[in-house]
This record gives structure tokens, C-alpha cells and sequence, in this order.
């Protein structure tokens, strides 16, 4: 350190043997060069550097307005998604119901379509019971008159003689005869 405020105190006075010259001791003259360097920039330096600094901050600037910009139109983005967002959340929800009243709807319908199908078949079901009963009913009826109608021919048959019989077709006739002649 000594020797560093000796170094300047021997330009300042003109040295201590009474000449001016260069001092080879580095370790002395290091200081002074790099004070004198960094002046020399400061002065001619300043405004070059200023004007780095200014360009600099500049671009800096201009970078942050384009964010600030950018920032805006995601914000805008995003609040234009949310918005769709809902809206197709809400056309969901009413797909959702108006589908859900739909297939009830149409449940009701198939159920109530199915009811009248069964009730015709229980319908059409109890009209061909009624139907073949009275069918059935009818050929009883008619199997009842047959064997009637033959068990009488055969008393009339075995009952009859010839002499009954022709007279019996003659009072017929007779009576044939007589209605007859009433409708002419």
C-alpha cells in the first residue's frame, strides 16, 4: 500500500529525485493505468454507452408492450373460450334433459303402444274362445239333432207301416195342398 500512495504522491510532486519518468514497478503503476483508462472510457464511453443502454432499454420496452399486447389477447382468448365453454356446457345440459324427456317419452310410449297390443290380443284371444265355443256349441247341437233326427226316423221307421205311412203322406200332401191354394 506504501508504495501504491508513493506513486502518486511522486506525480503529484514530480518525483523524488526531481525528473519526470516511467515507474516500471507494476504493482505501483496498475492503479494509475486502470484509473486513467476508466476515465477516458467514462468521458468518450458515456455516450456510446448511453446509447447501448438506451437501445437496450428500448427493445426492452417494445418487448414488454408486446407481452402486455400478447397477455391482452390471450386474456381475450380465454375469457371468448370460457364463454363458449358455458354455452356449450348449457347445450349439453339441454341435449342431456331434452334426451332424457325424449327416452322417457318414448318409453311411455312403447309401454302404453305394448298395453294396447296386449289388450287387442287379450281381445282377439277372448273372441276366438268365444267363437270356438260357439262353434263347438253348434256341432254339439248339430251331432244332438243328427242322432235325434235318425233315433226318430228309426221309431217312425220301425213304428210305420206301409198302410201309416201312405196315409201319413197323404194328410201332408192334403195340408200342402190347402196352404197352397190359401197363398195363390
Amino acid at each position: 500500500m506504501k508504495n501504491i500512495t508513493d506513486s502518486f504522491l511522486s506525480l503529484g510532486y514530480g518525483g523524488s529525485a526531481g525528473s519526470f519518468g516511467f515507474n516500471t514497478d507494476i504493482l505501483a503503476t496498475n492503479p494509475i493505468n486502470i484509473s486513467v483508462v476508466l476515465g477516458v472510457l467514462i468521458f468518450f464511453g458515456k455516450g456510446v454507452l448511453n446509447d447501448l443502454l438506451d437501445n437496450r432499454k428500448q427493445r426492452i420496452l417494445s418487448t414488454i408492450r408486446n407481452s402486455e399486447e400478447l397477455r391482452r389477447g390471450a386474456i381475450e382468448q380465454l375469457e371468448r373460450a370460457r364463454t363458449r365453454l358455458q354455452k356449450m356446457k348449457l347445450e349439453a345440459d339441454e341435449y342431456r334433459v331434452n334426451g332424457y324427456s325424449e327416452i322417457e317419452r318414448e318409453k311411455r310410449n312403447l309401454i302404453n303402444a305394448t298395453f294396447d297390443s296386449l289388450k287387442r290380443l287379450e281381445n282377439y284371444k277372448n273372441e276366438t274362445l268365444i267363437f270356438e265355443q260357439q262353434r263347438a256349441i253348434n256341432q254339439v247341437r248339430q251331432r244332438v239333432f243328427q242322432q235325434a233326427l235318425q233315433g226318430a226316423l228309426g221309431t217312425l221307421n220301425s213304428c210305420l207301416n206301409n198302410e201309416l205311412h201312405v196315409r201319413t203322406i197323404s194328410t201332408n200332401i192334403g195340408i200342402l195342398g190347402t196352404v197352397g191354394e190359401k197363398t195363390d
